[in-house]
Parts: structure tokens; sequence; C-alpha cells
């Protein structure tokens, strides 16, 4: 009898037929740079016949189409996608995404093991291959309260499960610097393993020790200086370009065949709205020729250099006995996917059937207290106010003051200087904790936006005009068991509910998308003026670190965080 190893021999020589053969066609030699016509045979799960002639038992023709490698987003949060990894699957991989490296750092900080125990399991049904990163970092700072808390010992038991690559994005730099023992653990038990990176701006002597950790990666790159000085120093640049991070546009520099063994690409992370205007990874891809990148460069990014830094050694090329992740292009420059194949399978709506489904968890994550508009008051101080300042396209802050309006014996929002409230409110049931304070780059005239999503801790975050109105998008909230919420005048105007951990909707990707353009369309109503007000608004939570200065506490200067929640 014919042994599997046999017949991909025999199927590979030609000796009989492939499963499926890719005739008239070509496809992109990341080698060498050469289009070249040729059928593409393809035995089980792998590449058996490139650069000949081939007969299949399944034979389709792609005349005129450009076949290239499958796409690896390389640092991704699902949950941040609004949609399960079911459901992400599903919507995703039709343009040619067929492998994702995702950190499940977002319900690990709600639910702890249990949430990364439901990205394991649903990773091991998914028809793209889903990779896992152990998250590092929860809670991700001891300034803010988390759902949960992942030492260690919680994260060994799962350090040689088939689908974990290493230990995921190392938040904690400044911790590292400092040699701060949990970090420290960490660390160690992951020396010879992958290590992601996460040290926006770092330079110098400190990113010199950080990176004697063994950390090789790094999407935390806004300006081609600091990729060049990163890359200088051994690390694999993650070029980002997600719904609210945007640094395609300012690393295109560094996107050249020379440096392209030394890049990847990343979402970090896009919802299905976004997804359904624009794409995924093939958005950034075809966005970076049209500004002039060499095809070559941007597809070695895309796959086979993204597959090497993270040690997927099996994919990445379209070569015989490489896994047969495929995209079939219409053409290189268009980047729009055709068909994909993934493992061998081509990509159809029957094949998702297949897929084991997988029990939502956290349904009753949200145990926030209920909230009225006294709580959102902020009482008067001598001097400037400190102010929360958004940047449009990016998740960092800046820390800026403003003298601001006094009503009665509190302050009030400047709306002629865009300046608006923002609380956090402690929603994991521990500690009741809430803080408020004040924000500029909204937009908003009137009303409130609200949201269980809040890197990363993932507390409520609110920011609105009128006290009452954050008072009722609050509770409204914990109704629904999270999501995002708009009410205008007391009433809402638009919610999405994410009842899994407070983050991910049950409903199909479909419907999460058409939802979000209904919400969209409510936050714009009230004046707000970002492009994503919603994903924003998840990320003000995080520190504010305008000059990243290191303190010896090995954290960053107290005063430079935002809310404390």
């Amino acid at each position: 009898m014919t042994s599997r190893l046999e017949r991909l021999i025999d199927q590979g020589v030609g000796r009989v037929p492939a499963d499926i053969v890719l005739k008239g066609g070509s496809f992109f030699d990341l080698v060498t740079g050469e289009v070249v016509r040729s059928d593409i045979a393809i035995g089980g799960d792998r590449i058996v016949g490139t650069s000949g002639n081939y007969q299949g038992e399944t034979e389709i023709d792609i005349s005129g189409r450009t076949v290239v490698p499958g796409f690896i987003d390389t640092h991704l949060h699902i949950e941040s996608s609004l949609v399960t990894p079911h459901e992400f699957d599903r919507c995703v991989l039709p343009y040619g995404v067929t492998t994702a490296i995702c950190d499940p750092h977002e319900i690990a900080n709600v639910l702890g093991a249990e949430g990364i125990e439901f990205f394991l399991e649903s990773a091991l049904e998914t028809i793209m291959d889903i990779r896992v990163q152990l998250s590092s970092c929860v809670p991700a700072t001891h300034l803010e309260t988390a759902g949960a808390d992942l030492p260690i010992e919680s994260l060994l038991p799962y350090r040689d499960h088939p689908k974990v690559i290493g230990l995921a994005e190392f938040m904690n730099f400044p911790g590292v610097i400092h040699k701060d023992p949990v970090c420290m653990a960490k660390l160690e038990a992951f020396q010879g393993g992958h290590i992601d990176g996460h040290a926006p701006l770092l330079s110098g002597n400190d990113l010199n020790g950080y990176l004697a950790t063994g950390i090789r990666t790094e999407h935390e790159c806004t300006s081609a200086a600091e990729a060049l000085e990163k890359i200088r120093k051994g690390m694999h640049i993650l070029v980002r370009e997600g719904s609210v991070s945007k640094d395609l546009v300012a690393l295109i520099p560094i996107i050249t065949e020379r440096l392209s063994p030394y890049l990847a690409l990343c979402t970090d992370d896009r919802n299905p709205l976004d997804i359904a205007e624009q794409g995924h990874l093939d958005h950034m891809i075809r966005t970076a020729i049209a500004a002039g990148v060499e095809p070559l460069a941007i597809y070695r990014a895309a796959s086979i250099s993204a597959a090497r830094a993270f040690g997927l050694r099996d994919r990445g090329l379209v070569a015989p006995g490489w896994r047969a992740d495929l995209v079939v292009l219409d053409s290189l420059e268009s980047c729009r996917a055709e068909m994909v194949f993934s493992a061998g399978r081509r990509v159809t709506d029957a094949l998702f059937s297949t897929r084991r489904p997988v029990a939502p968890i956290g349904l009753d994550s949200v145990k926030a207290r209920p909230v009225n508009a006294a709580h959102f008051g902020v009482p008067v101080a001598e001097g400037e106010t400190p102010v929360i300042g958004v940047m449009p396209g990016k998740i960092i802050t800046e820390h800026r003051r403003y003298r601001l309006p006094v009503k009665g014996n509190e302050t009030a929002v400047d709306l002629a200087n865009d300046i608006i409230k923002v609380a956090v409110i402690e929603r994991h049931g521990k500690n009741g904790n809430h803080a408020n304070g004040f924000v500029q780059g909204f937009g908003l005239k009137k009303g409130a936006i609200a949201s269980t999503v809040g890197h990363d801790s993932h507390n409520i975050c609110i920011v609105g005009v009128n006290e009452d109105d954050m008072a009722h998008a609050a509770n409204r909230l914990g109704e629904i068991k999270g999501g995002f919420v708009v009410v205008e005048d007391g009433k809402v105007t638009g919610e999405i509910a994410l009842p899994i951990a407070g983050l991910m909707s049950l409903e199909p990707y479909e419907t999460v998308r058409d939802t979000l353009h209904h919400l969209r369309k409510a936050a714009f109503a009230l004046g707000a003026t970002l492009e994503e007000p919603f994903l924003q608004l998840a990320f003000l939570p995080l520190p504010v670190i305008p000059h990243l200065k290191i303190s010896d506490r090995g954290m960053v200067d107290v005063d430079k965080f935002a809310l404390i929640g």
C-alpha cells in the first residue's frame, strides 16, 4: 500500500495525477522576483509540483491570473475584530490571509486562562491556521484593575500546545529594563523560544537592554527612523496598518527589496466594517505598491519573511514541498483575491461548515455598579487641567493641559476647544473604582459614547458632553452584557452587544459589519470627527507617554498615565 509520502512523490514526479492542478496561470517567485508561467500541482495539504505541466483529479483554469503564497498577519488580537475566531476565519480568509498570529491578550485580561483556552480550542477548528502567542501582560499594568492575573505558572501548561508559537508582545518594557521579578520569570521561561516585542519609541541603550532578553519582533514603529534603528539591532519589523493604528505610509521608505527579509505585515487590528470596505492585508499590499513599493518587497513581507520571523518553516513560497496556502490574484498590483487555498483546500462556504463549533464563554463578565450623572463630576482645581490628546490614526496619545471653564463647583467641558469628559468605570466586580477626566479630539458636540472594550484591562470607558447621557450609556452596557453604546438626549441611538467577555459578538460577522455601520452614523450624528471613534475610545485607557522617561521605579512616571480604573 502506498504511503502518503510516497503518493506525494508520485504526484510531484507526475506518475499519478495530483489532487488539484491550477492550470494556465503564473506564480510569483519570491526568491528570484520572476513571474513564472506554470501549472501548480497540489497533493493533500502541500504543493507537489511547479514549473511543469501536470494532470489532476481536479483541474482549475486560472488563465491570466497570478498565484502568490497565502498572507500572514503577524500580530493581531482577534477579539478586537469584535467577532469570534470562527467568524474571523470566515471573514478574513477569503481575502487571502491564510495564517493569523494572534495574542488573546484582551480576553485573557478579562477571563484569564479560560480565555486562552477558548482561543486554543477555536484555533484547532478554524480553516485558517490561527497560531496563538501566550499573553505576557495580564494584567497589563498594576495601575488599573483587570479581570484576571496570569503569572508564569498559569502560562507554562500551554507552552507546548501545537498552536502556540511563544510569548506574546512584552508590553512592560520598563519592567524589562528594570528587571521586574514578574517580567524576568516570564522571560526566563521562554528563553530559546519566540518572544514578541512591544516597545514604542524605545531606543539607545534602553532598547539594547530590552533586546538582550531575546526579543526579536516589533509592531510599534511609527517612523522610518525608529524602524531602521530596530532593524540594525536585529529586530524583525511588523509593519502595521489597522483600523486605528495606521503606520504603513510612515514606514514606506523601509519597505525595500534589501530590507524585506526583515519585515512582515500586521493589522493589530481591523474591524469587519473596514475589512468589507477596504480589505485586510491585501489592502496594505496594494496601497504600498501604489505608493511605489516594489511588489517583490511587499509580497515577501506578507508571506515568506513573516513565516521565517515566527519559525513557520513550511509556508511562504509557491514551491514543491511547501504548504499549499495560495492566493489566486487578478494582478500583483491590484491584489484582489479571486480564489484562496488553505492547506490545499479551496476556500468555499461549504468548507466553513465542516468546523466544529466552540461554545461561547464569559457571558456575564460585565459587573459594573449602576451610575448616575453625579458620578461624572470633576471638582474644580487651581491652574490648568490635564487633558488626554487624541492623535488620529495612532493609539498613542498626548498629555496636554488647558485652563477649563467652571460650572458651579465643577470643571466643565470646553466645546470650543473640543474638550469633553472621559470616564473609566471598573467592570469586573472587584472594587467599583471610577475615574473622571477630560479628552480632546473626538469632536462630540452632544451626547455620549461608551464601550466595554477598553485596552488593556477592558473596563467601561465613556466620553461625553452630557453627564446624564454618560450615565445612561454606562448603565446600558450592563444591560446588554457589554459592547458599544451611543446615547443622545437620553435615548440610545446606536448599540452593538458584545457579550463574550464584553469583547465579542455572538452574531455572524455580516451582522456585526452592518451594525457597526449604523453605530458609526450614530456617533457622527453627535459630531464625532474621528474615522474610528469607537476603536479610538477603546485605546483611551492606555498610558500617555509623551517623552518616554522611565523612572527608577521601573514604570513610567505616574502623572503620565491617563485614567486609572
